[in-house]
Order: C-alpha cells, then structure tokens, then sequence
C-alpha cells in the first residue's frame, strides 16, 4: 500500500492545501494529513478545531485520513508506515525552503519527498495570509474551504 503523509500545521486548512490534497490523494492508496504540533507556535485556531476543519472537509473521502503529531516528520512516517511526504509547492521560495528539508528527511530515512505544484489560480494564497485577513475582519471566504467560515 502506498501511504503518504501531507504534513502541516494548517491554521487554516486553505483552497491551496485543499488543492494539493485532492490532486494528491489521486497518486496514493491512502493520504494522512498529518496535522503537526508545536508546542512554541501560537496557533490562531486550536488543534481540536482546525482537525474539524479538515475532516469536515473531506467527509466522504476513504482513502484520506487526519491525524495529529508531535516531533519530526520523518518520526511519525515510520509510526504510521507512510513510505511518502506530499508537499506542495507555490513558488521558487517554497520549492528551495522545501528541498532542504527533503534532502535531510531522506537522510534520516528512506521516505521521499513527493512535490506538487499548487494550481496556478491559488498559488497566492497562505494559511498567514489568510490569518491576515480574519484578523483584519476581511472577507477571507474565497480563500478557505466552506469549513472554515466561521
């Protein structure tokens, strides 16, 4: 079975995730979003509320699953046996910033990095961005899935 992991820390959950996660559940028999836990981050939304985010979200959907994590990535892969981390990609800047840290996931295990590049027409959209606009009482509706309009 090919199980891959789609990790972040999804404050919100966006239509640029929901891009990738939908294209990218296509390519494997089963994707975890693996929602990651720090500890030293101050997240808009708690973590009981961007899991119902997401699993609202995809309701419906078999072959995706949401889990949580705390620790490194590569750690959790092993825990669930996924052989693949799903990234997506947005511009130039994401692909160097994600390539350092493929190189050193595939270092520390034998899982590899699968990236794709988020559909042109949401390219633009970040989950700070999207914090952005909450916190300026914007109109945030046409950058999140309807889960996430609160």
């Amino acid at each position: 079975m090919k199980r891959a992991i789609f990790p972040g820390s999804f404050d919100p959950i966006t239509l640029g995730h929901c891009d990738i996660i939908r294209r990218g559940v296509t390519l494997f028999d089963e994707l975890i979003i693996g929602i990651g836990v720090n500890a030293d981050k101050k997240y808009m939304f708690p973590l009981e509320k961007r899991k119902q985010f997401i699993e609202e979200t995809f309701k419906g959907e078999p072959k995706i699953k949401v889990l949580t994590y705390e620790g490194l990535t590569v750690n959790f892969c092993k825990d669930i046996n996924a052989q693949f981390i799903l990234r997506g990609l947005r511009n130039p800047a994401d692909f160097e910033f994600e390539k350092s840290i493929a190189h050193t996931n595939r270092k520390l295990s034998e899982i590899e990095t699968v990236f794709l590049l988020t559909s042109s027409g949401k390219s633009y959209i970040s989950s700070s961005i999207v914090r952005e606009v909450i916190r300026h009482n914007g109109d945030y509706t046409g950058l999140v899935p309807n889960s996430v309009r609160i």
